[in-house]
């Protein structure tokens, strides 16, 4: 009776805290861009409706004929400064990768990793065209991302160890990142 009573405990800890952190950190976010504004009488969540408001309006001005002399010369004036520059061009193609026009993590994959074994690791092709690394033909880039966090590695396998996953790409990230714990739903 007792074991059945801790096996009811567990399964409630496990239904609880995720739904505790996730509620947590939400609010602790609402509170924190809330704090933001210099505005003393606000309504809970005006903070996040300013933040959206004001990203967007951002970007519908930058996506307009005005803004691109300025992005211009902010991307030249950029460049001049090498630390900086090669951050910043990281972090550009990094989000340009999962939300830009260039979607890079959309082509999941299987790779052997080597002809020994049967050790496969789950990744994403980047880049089919290696020809600026001096890539013998054959050979493509695979970013694999490493579990519970947002870093990665990238490798340059041959093609043929390669095996497509028929599966949406952000279901193959989750599972990836959450070291493969998350269930990977159907495509709808």
């Amino acid at each position: 009776m007792l074991r059945r009573i801790l096996g009811f405990f567990l399964n409630g800890i496990i239904f609880i805290v995720p739904i505790a952190i996730t509620v947590f950190i939400i609010y602790r976010l609402f509170v924190f861009l809330d704090g933001l504004l210099p505005v003393e009488k606000q309504f809970p969540g005006s903070g996040l409706i300013i933040l959206v408001a004001v990203v967007t309006l951002i970007g519908f001005l930058g996506s307009t004929f005005v803004a691109t002399p300025i992005r211009n010369w902010f991307n030249s004036l950029i460049d001049r400064i090498p630390l900086v520059k090669t951050l910043y061009s990281s972090i550009t193609d990094l989000l340009s990768a999962f939300v830009g026009q260039k979607k890079r993590f959309n082509q999941p994959v299987l790779v052997k990793l080597s002809r020994e074994s049967e050790l496969e690791r789950i990744g994403f092709v980047t880049d089919e065209d290696l020809l600026l690394l001096d890539s013998p033909e054959g050979k493509v880039a695979v970013y694999f991302p490493h579990s519970y966090s947002y870093t990665g590695n990238v490798f340059i396998v041959p093609r043929s160890n390669i095996t497509p996953i028929d599966k949406n790409s952000s279901e193959v990230m989750k599972y990836i990142v959450s070291g493969g714990v998350a269930e990977i739903d159907e495509e709808p």
